[in-house]
């Protein structure tokens, strides 16, 4: 049950992290009105296609995971 409880602590962690981590990105600039992300409205339905952010984010995260990952494995 030790390890089962660590489990826990992570998973809390993690999730503030997170949280922390979408608090801050909603405040950077220019973030989510890149061009390629679309904004469909059609009536009273309005869609946001985030697709260059999300690109942006992922290859940002690859890079830190990947050094992450270099520094640890050293």
């Amino acid at each position: 049950m030790d390890s089962f409880g660590k489990i826990l602590i992570l998973f809390g962690v993690i999730l503030v992290v997170g949280g922390i981590a979408i608090t801050l990105l909603g405040r950077v600039p220019g973030l989510g009105k890149l061009p390629g992300d679309f904004n469909v409205e059609i009536g009273n339905i309005s869609c946001f296609f985030p697709i260059a952010t999300s690109i942006l984010l992922s290859l940002a995260l690859t890079i830190v995971l990947n050094l992450l990952y270099r520094i640890i494995n050293k």
